[in-house]
């Protein structure tokens, strides 16, 4: 009987390990142990560190994409408060892990993306993707007159997206949800909401 494949369980260790203490600090040694897997088990699967990393990521955002498609995807809401329901979801998110851990795409970007050209290139490639439901959803908010159209969707989304980014970081560092509701009530009210800017 051939032997089950370890490769889900080491990256979901390695997953946990990365979200949580980052890709430096997290060797292939501490990735297995925490697999209960056998070092060999890890090189069997992944060429190296960085193919690790990259199938972590392309795993976390496909989770990122099911809660976007969650918020986002109901039609029956104004396009506006779907926007909302997407950055409150990810606010409840962050509360499960006390606002400590943020998010991972952004994580990769501040940690990695100067020091490996393919994970800056797929991250960059994630942004892209990441963006389009956004813009399709602006799209339709400003045909709707809920959002200026002095600015193009594609921008405001990746305003969106970059914004929010900044808020959970600064969330990280305060260990609060202060930052994420600062930038919900200010973003919401102003370019993302009735009033003009």
């Amino acid at each position: 009987m051939a032997k089950a494949s370890l490769k889900q369980q080491i990256l979901e260790a390695g997953h946990d390990l990365i979200w949580a203490g980052g890709y430096a600090a997290t060797g292939v040694r501490d990735i297995v142990a925490a697999a209960k897997a056998p070092q060999g088990s890890f090189t069997n699967h992944f060429r190296s560190k960085e193919d690790f990393a990259l199938e972590v990521l392309d795993r976390y955002f496909a989770y990122v994409q099911g809660l976007v498609a969650e918020a986002l995807g109901d039609a029956a809401q104004p396009p506006t408060a779907r926007l909302k329901r997407y950055l409150d979801l990810i606010t409840t998110k962050l509360a499960e892990a006390d606002f400590a851990r943020g998010c991972l795409i952004g994580n990769f970007s501040l940690e990695t993306a100067g020091t490996s050209e393919r994970l800056r290139a797929r991250l960059s490639d994630i942004f892209v993707l990441w963006r389009q439901p956004f813009a399709d959803c602006i799209a339709e908010a400003q045909a709707a007159g809920e959002i200026t159209d002095a600015f193009a969707a594609d921008d405001l989304a990746d305003f969106l997206l970059a914004s929010w980014q900044g808020a959970m970081l600064r969330m990280k560092v305060d260990r609060s949800p202060a930052p994420l509701e600062r930038f919900k009530s200010i973003a919401l009210a102003t370019i993302f909401g009735k009033t003009r800017p």
